[in-house]
């Protein structure tokens, strides 16, 4: 049994080579809810839908977000409605009351569906229509989650992180954003000064979380404040994480990130935006796998390889490594 901790594109995109070690059948993705949003009443779950469509060979690969080749149609006519009726644009936050009314799992991140700020395709909706009504009619996310992953054919087993509402909330030079608005509609401009994960401490990883936490864990090439950082943020997960065997994945090379905002985020929350500053993040891994030009001098073992990864055979390459650390310090 082998654990890997979603968030971002950085693990999705190593799981396209997971079967170069492991056995799927034998894996456990525990991906990070702190992005999910509740969009025009829907839930939108996008660290668990990337690893769905990636999963059910759906998934749009230039942009690593949506199902290939989907329409945008009720997107745009949505888009349309909001301008002739002379309605401002996205994103719209529900009134201050709303956000703790309603779904208990959409808490502080509750948005209408005017001019909808997130492209969101038809076929895409179908799901977040599908696992909001699961919610509504009394599953839980993790339950919503199986089916939807039957649904999908997934050979993993792919978890969130908690069934209770955790919101990341990016505190910036211009106020307090969720991470959708931050990312998706200011384009990460916004100076980042800190980084809340609103519920966490009122939050549970599940039975479930907790068992796959049993298991050795591998943490992605994914941001380590916003895609892993909510998983963290649950009480115990840390603790966890201390007593099992820990594998990351660096997404920098020394000092360029390969891809997304985790250089202003780490700089944003204090930690230095480098490999260097993703091992004093992660204090309670054991091994790390940094890429061959990555000349980053660690206190614990490391693998080099090329850890570029642009398709599945990059992948499977990077995963190879993976479990050449495992076998280190397992």
């Amino acid at each position: 049994m082998v654990t890997f901790l979603a968030g971002g594109t950085g693990t999705p995109k190593l799981l396209d080579g997971v079967d170069a070690a492991f056995d799927p059948a034998e894996v456990t993705v525990v991906a990070n809810t702190g992005d999910d949003v509740e969009l025009g009443g829907l839930l939108v779950c996008p660290d668990l839908d990337t690893v769905l469509f990636a999963g059910g060979s759906i998934l749009d690969r230039e942009t690593w977000w949506g199902i290939d080749g989907d329409t945008t149609a009720t997107h745009d006519e949505l888009g349309r409605l909001a301008e002739a009726a002379d309605l401002s644009g996205g994103p719209r936050y529900l009134p201050p009351d709303r956000q703790t009314a309603g779904r208990r799992i959409a808490r502080w991140r509750r948005f209408s569906g005017v001019a909808e700020f997130m492209e969101i395709g038809d076929r895409d909706r179908a799901v977040h229509v599908t696992r909001t009504s699961l919610l509504d009619e009394g599953r839980t996310l993790t339950e919503a989650t199986r089916t939807l992953a039957d649904a999908f054919d997934l050979d993993v087993t792919l978890l969130p992180m908690s069934d209770d509402p955790v919101a990341t909330i990016v505190h910036t030079d211009e106020g307090a954003m969720h991470f959708q608005e931050y990312w998706v509609a200011r384009r990460a401009d916004p100076a980042v000064e800190d980084v809340e994960f609103r519920g966490s401490h009122a939050a549970d990883p599940t039975p479930a979380v907790r068992d796959a936490l049993d298991a050795p864990v591998v943490i992605g090439p994914s941001n380590p404040v916003t895609s892993v950082g909510p998983i963290r943020a649950l009480p115990g997960v840390d603790d966890a994480l201390t007593e099992t065997p820990v594998v990351a994945v660096s997404p920098f090379v020394e000092d360029e990130v390969f891809s997304g905002p985790a250089a202003d985020l780490m700089r944003g929350v204090g930690l230095d935006p480098s490999t260097a500053g993703v091992a004093d993040a992660y204090p309670f891994v054991d091994a790390f796998v940094l890429d061959d030009a990555d000349g980053t001098d660690l206190d614990r073992p490391v693998v080099r390889t090329d850890t570029r990864i642009d398709d599945a055979a990059d992948a499977r390459r990077v995963v190879d490594a993976v479990a050449a650390a495992l076998a280190e310090v397992a």
